[in-house]
């Protein structure tokens, strides 16, 4: 009798056998997993850094007319409507007769100037008030590609401007103050007349001595302050002069603005069109309602963001909002994807260390039976 039993050989490889059966049957199913999970893993990375790419474009303020000019006219439409508004209302300030004030005798010392023309005609008022400052605005467009900031600025400008207007006009024909040159206007002879109460009988042109009770505030003045102050405003938020640098160049710039509009308001003294107090009134008005306006749209010269319209900023807030909370979605979509495949692989071990194991056992009962059998 040979010294190993056959048959007991024979159940031993037909067990071996099943063992390294069962391990070699779990090899397709990690080769399963791993086709399955791997494939999804890149799809967040690629969307978070097509969301990555469209902050970028709102960085660089890729908002143009083009693209979100109309939408942006639309939301704005009430302001563009009270602005036509106001500009009726100026027109009807204008044309309606001021207040006549009581001019007696005693008070003619002082309104006796000479009649003379504008040194600054009524006509450049509208052109460098107005005009000239959006020329700026849109220069700026053109180096920045940001429609909110083209926009916001016009419709600023043109809010100070037009309320200006309203406030001047309105309190020129409340107070009726008579101009410097107003005896003249009143009496082209050199004749005065006055009646039983002492009041003047003005004998001049209608139209004309309509004008002469117009002279408190300066209206030239006011639209100056009113359009170059908010250009002012608007270029020393653009190039930072309160950045704490020291460059004193930059005032240049912002003061030149001002310093036209206090030019007009001096020329308007010596043409004997207004007294001192008129342009005074005048300027303080106009540039108290330039900066209020501008402060409706921009953030104050001296802040950090004082480059740049509220808008625009609101804007890129909600971008990088909505960017984060795309972010922190795809962040947990790969982590819940990563879990699984621990799971499944660490089941997969498991698997296979069970068949080496059982393996390792069926050896070693071999080897077991070979030194008993000796």
């Amino acid at each position: 009798m040979p010294w190993w039993d056959i048959g007991l050989l024979s159940r031993l490889k037909n067990l071996s056998g099943v063992v390294f059966q069962g391990v070699s049957s779990k090899k397709p199913e990690i080769s399963v997993v791993n086709t399955d999970l791997f494939t999804p893993i890149h799809l967040p990375l690629i969307e978070h850094r097509e969301d990555e790419n469209k902050m970028q474009e709102v960085q660089l303020g890729s908002h143009t007319i083009r693209s979100h000019g109309v939408t942006l006219a639309r939301t704005h439409m009430h302001d563009w409507v009270i602005l036509m508004l106001l500009g009726l209302i100026v027109v009807i300030l204008n044309v309606i007769h001021p207040f006549y004030r009581f001019v007696g005798k005693d008070m003619m010392a002082d309104l006796k100037y000479p009649l003379k023309s504008n040194t600054v005609p009524v006509w450049a008022v509208p052109m460098y008030a107005v005009a000239l400052p959006i020329a700026i605005f849109v220069v700026v467009y053109f180096r920045r590609r940001d429609v909110y900031d083209l926009h916001h600025a016009i419709l600023g400008l043109l809010f100070s401007v037009l309320i200006t207007g309203v406030l001047t006009d309105a309190i020129k024909d409340a107070v009726g103050r008579p101009r410097p040159d107003f005896f003249w206007r009143c009496f082209p002879d050199g004749k005065d007349v006055y009646d039983k109460w002492g009041n003047v009988v003005c004998d001049g042109v209608k139209s004309v001595i309509k004008e002469g009770h117009k002279s408190f505030p300066s209206g030239h003045t006011s639209w100056s302050f009113a359009g170059l102050g908010f250009l002012s405003l608007y270029l020393s938020g653009k190039i930072q002069v309160f950045d704490r640098k020291g460059h004193v160049a930059k005032l240049c710039i912002v003061i030149f603005p001002l310093l036209v509009a206090s030019l007009v308001g001096i020329s308007r003294v010596d043409d004997y069109w207004h007294h001192w107090q008129d342009v005074f009134a005048g300027g303080l008005l106009g540039l108290t309602v330039a900066t209020f306006c501008y402060l409706q749209f921009f953030p104050p010269p001296y802040h950090v963001q004082g480059w740049g319209p509220y808008a625009y900023f609101q804007v890129l807030e909600e971008s990088r909002s909505g960017t984060q909370v795309t972010s922190t979605v795809n962040a947990s979509n790969v982590q819940v994807i990563d879990s699984r495949v621990g799971n499944q692989v660490d089941e997969t071990s498991i698997h296979g260390c069970m068949g080496l194991t059982l393996a390792r056992d069926s050896g070693s009962a071999l080897e077991d039976l070979e030194s008993g059998r000796r």
